[in-house]
């Protein structure tokens, strides 16, 4: 196929052109569209802004929430969670990749309200909010009653009522508050923060137990009970919280957070408040009990001191016999001590006997006449020692005499050494001629100078 060149140059974009282009087309294509998929890969950067993919099973597209938008969402959102969602197609020119700007989002198939209920009722009781342990117990019979509710409701005057027939003088403190609309989180969270600062007040007694109350409707309606500030101001009260939010059948975040949830207010009333006369017929029949424990005790007391009575012994009589038994124990107790001491005497004389016999004078002349024995056998052998030992010298002294080379030399006999190297000569032809000699004779020595040599043998002894 052949094209004509001038055609060709007419129609050739730049890359920024056909961009835009596509741009313009496809955002008067669709100007807003609704979608519904799955979220994954999402993310929120530092400027606020919610970035994910929005897919399906057979395709995906990329999805962005401005900050502005987001804000206003119910609910969060997460990866895996299915959405239907309201915005525009848009490209973004510098990578040429298209995307959509959602305006408005909701979950598919939940509401909003229902998903963020759940989201917050999972993440308070990953902190510990709905734990037993935090659960702080309602008085018995409380002396101040705060009721946190709408002044204008049918609950406030159920609630008086059921109270004051219980307990017809029980003080009530009532915080008229919003229970829905946009300013009623603000000032249920602000009434729950008086209640609890009357407790450091000196103008007003604190009460024992808050109740918040209000009347059964939607989940929007019971809205502001779901709130995360609400929920963190009940946890944080020091007082016991009662929660008692629309019928037996609706449950908020409140209600799990509260140190005890009461089906209705009308229920909420009877919990708090005994019924008077319930509690005079349990005092009349403790204190008749009392009584009746109290005369019972008494006749017991009484009896046994008629039995005791009956044991006691005329004061006279009693101190003769102990008279009588004190002398006997005198008496005995004085042939204790004779025998005793008996005992002692014959062991006192046994000690002293062997005293005298291990006496350190015996043992000083025992041992002088050892002494004196040893030193006279230490003589004898010193002297038998010395005479052995003189005869040995002699007899080795004798021995030297013989092998003694001055001996030798007295008769007659001399000794030639090399001088001055002093080496003993044993043959002629280990000296030179002229060499000087040292000759040592029996008294002296003679320095002499070799003059002549013989080397033959010593015939001397032969024939």
């Amino acid at each position: 196929m052949k094209f004509n060149n001038n055609q060709v140059q007419q129609k050739i974009y730049t890359v920024s052109q056909l961009t835009l282009n596509i741009k313009m087309l496809l955002e008067e294509k669709f100007p807003f569209v609704w979608v519904s998929g799955e979220i994954s890969n999402f993310s929120v950067p530092v400027s606020g802004h919610f970035y994910f993919t929005l897919k399906d099973k057979a395709a995906q597209i990329q999805a962005v929430m401005f900050r502005g938008q987001n804000k206003m969402l119910k609910f969060d959102l997460e990866n895996g969670l299915s959405i239907t969602g309201l915005g525009r197609i848009s490209v973004y020119e510098p990578r040429g990749a298209y995307q959509l700007i959602l305006e408005y989002v909701e979950p598919k198939g939940i509401g909003a309200l229902q998903i963020a209920f759940e989201q917050m009722k999972e993440r308070l009781a990953k902190e510990g909010f709905f734990d037993k342990k935090h659960k702080k117990p309602l008085p018995f019979l409380p002396k101040k009653i705060c009721l946190i509710t709408s002044p204008t409701g049918a609950v406030l005057y159920d609630f008086l009522q059921i109270t004051a027939r219980r307990f017809a003088n029980m003080p009530v403190e009532i915080i008229p508050v919003k229970v829905q609309g946009d300013d009623a989180v603000k000032e249920i969270v602000w009434a729950l923060d008086f209640a609890n600062s009357m407790v450091k007040s000196a103008d007003h007694s604190p009460p024992d137990v808050i109740v918040i109350a209000r009347g059964g409707g939607s989940i929007e309606d019971l809205a502001a009970f779901n709130s995360e500030d609400v929920a963190r101001a009940i946890f944080s009260s020091t007082i016991p919280v009662v929660s008692a939010i629309g019928h037996e059948t609706d449950f908020t975040i409140s209600d799990f957070v509260a140190d005890l949830r009461a089906p209705t207010p009308s229920a909420a009333a009877e919990i708090v408040v005994p019924k008077k006369n319930d509690l005079l017929e349990k005092c009349f029949d403790m204190s008749y009990s009392l009584n009746l424990h109290h005369i019972k005790y008494f006749e017991k007391l009484r009896a046994r001191i008629d039995r005791l009575s009956h044991r006691l012994i005329d004061p006279k009589k009693n101190i003769d016999n102990l008279r009588l038994k004190t002398d006997d124990i005198t008496s005995r107790l004085l042939r204790a001590i004779a025998s005793n001491m008996g005992k002692k005497r014959l062991s006192v004389d046994f000690q002293i006997r062997m005293l005298h016999s291990k006496s350190p004078l015996n043992q000083i002349i025992y041992i002088n006449e050892k002494h004196k024995l040893l030193y006279s056998n230490l003589l004898r052998c010193i002297f038998l020692y010395i005479s052995n030992k003189s005869f040995t010298l002699k007899e080795t002294k004798a021995r030297l005499n013989v092998l003694n080379p001055l001996k030798i030399l007295n008769r007659g006999y001399s000794i030639t050494r090399t001088f001055p190297g002093k080496h003993v000569v044993m043959d002629s032809k280990f000296v030179s001629i002229g060499e000087k000699l040292e000759i040592i004779v029996a008294k002296g020595s003679l320095l002499c100078r070799v003059e002549e040599k013989n080397s033959r043998k010593n015939n001397r002894g032969k024939k």
